[in-house]
């Protein structure tokens, strides 16, 4: 993984997080902001799988198990999709918050992510 990417989406997850979970408490429903936040925390996402994919190709092995990364990886990955799909089917202001936890959650999954990378040794 590389640092910087990480840092730039924990930021965006958590500014998204924040978003969504202060504009649900205030009584907004969802909207194209709101669902757009996570869109974009899923591209970066998506980024981050390609990264996963190249990076050991490039000299950049992970020094943690690979298995406990992938599965973080994928589970982030598939937040985000059942979050907006739970929006979208259930319109009240309580679906903002669900967007705005699931955020906060792809953003603690991808600091762990990043120890699993970096830190540990397998």
């Amino acid at each position: 993984m590389i640092l910087w990417l990480t840092i730039a989406q924990i930021a965006v997850a958590v500014a998204a997080g924040v978003f969504c979970v202060v504009a649900g408490l205030s009584g907004r429903r969802p909207s194209d902001i709101s669902v757009g936040a996570l869109a974009l925390v899923e591209v970066l996402l998506v980024v981050q799988v390609i990264v996963a994919i190249v990076a050991p190709l490039a000299g950049n092995p992970p020094t943690g198990d690979l298995l406990e990364y992938w599965v973080y990886l994928v589970s982030a990955v598939l937040l985000p999709i059942g979050a907006v799909l739970w929006a979208l089917m259930e319109r009240s202001r309580w679906s903002t918050v669900i967007l705005g936890v699931a955020a906060l959650a792809i953003a603690i999954m991808l600091w762990r992510m990043q120890v699993i990378w970096t830190v540990q040794i397998a």
